[in-house]
């Protein structure tokens, strides 16, 4: 059925922006298609549990595979809008699809549904949004059988937050690659000049901060993380102790190694446990004593992603 819209695909990774898109879908009153990846066998671009929508304009949010069936899945998508019929499609090994194969490998299933229920997905998106699990259940139902397969439900975790907290050319590099590749970024910094610089990369306005004593909490959960990117270490005791005190998933401190020895150190000698230094990575970067500010700041991101490198869906028979 392979024949390519005009309107190109918004590829975006997270459910938190394809159900962000949903949701501005059904205040406008706009007619789309939910499609899902209930099924992966062999390799895949894509997780199980992918998603994207699909509005009656032909517009397309999220993607299934690196570009080889988006297309195709766009095509089959309107027509289910236009029929109001929900469609399983199959793809790679097995598939009726001979012409569109799967580079990877193995094969994946899709299921579009051109009426999903609304206020189960606007709520699902309310509740990321809150920094929440959340759980979609899909009934994906084989093609001219009226027989519905078990019922999977995906649980989808939030957005990874990251908060920064320095000032100079890599706490400016770190923010704006931080938030080009998808987490929820905030800033903190001493510097005015700083702060305007990284504000159009941070999810809120970012914080000046004046002084350490200011520094007396952080609203941190499992799916966060903090990096500190000073050279005046001076400020760094206070985020980490703070953090420390949070369920933060991920919390790292640039320097050298024996930066990183003074600092443990000195939080020791602040009361900090043995079991929360271990929490403290340091001199965070997976590629050591580089001395270029992106570079460090792609190195030190590399080793957040990798703290977070869980799958953001899990899947289970309901």
């Amino acid at each position: 059925m392979q024949s390519k819209l005009p309107n190109p695909i918004d590829y975006q990774d997270h459910a938190v922006d394809v159900l962000a898109q949903a949701s501005a879908y059904v205040r406008a009153g706009k007619h789309f298609a939910l499609v899902t990846s209930v099924d992966i066998e062999g390799g895949s671009a894509r997780d199980v549990g992918s998603l994207a929508v699909v509005s009656d304009s032909g517009e397309m949010t999220g993607y299934m595979s690196n570009g080889c069936i988006d297309q195709d899945i766009l095509v089959h998508a309107m027509d289910c809008l236009e029929t109001g019929a929900a469609r399983l499609l199959k793809y790679g090994e097995g598939s009726p699809f001979h012409d569109l194969t799967l580079p990877c490998g193995g094969s994946v299933s899709i299921w579009i549904d051109p009426s999903p229920d609304k206020d189960t997905l606007m709520e699902a998106y309310a509740t990321l949004l809150a920094r929440k699990p959340t759980v979609l259940t899909f009934r994906p139902e084989m093609a001219g059988t009226g027989s519905t397969q078990s019922a999977i439900a995906i649980a989808y975790q939030p957005k990874v937050a990251l908060t920064l907290a320095g000032r100079g050319a890599i706490f400016r590099a770190t923010t704006k690659i931080a938030h080009s590749i998808g987490f929820d970024v905030s800033g903190f910094s001493p510097d005015t000049d700083d702060l305007e610089i990284v504000a159009p990369y941070c999810k809120e306005a970012p914080t000046h901060v004046l002084s350490t004593a200011s520094i007396d909490s952080l609203n941190l959960d499992s799916t966060s993380g903090l990096l500190t990117l000073f050279h005046d270490h001076d400020w760094e005791p206070a985020f980490l102790v703070a953090a420390l005190a949070t369920p933060a998933g991920f919390i790292g401190a640039l320097g050298s190694r024996r930066t990183q020895a003074s600092r443990l150190e000195h939080l020791s000698q602040m009361g900090v446990s043995d079991r929360d230094l271990q929490r403290v990575r340091g001199p965070i970067g997976l590629v050591p004593s580089l001395r270029n500010a992106n570079l460090i700041a792609v190195s030190g991101l590399a080793e957040v992603a990798q703290a977070f490198a869980y799958e953001q869906q899990t899947v289970s028979n309901a």
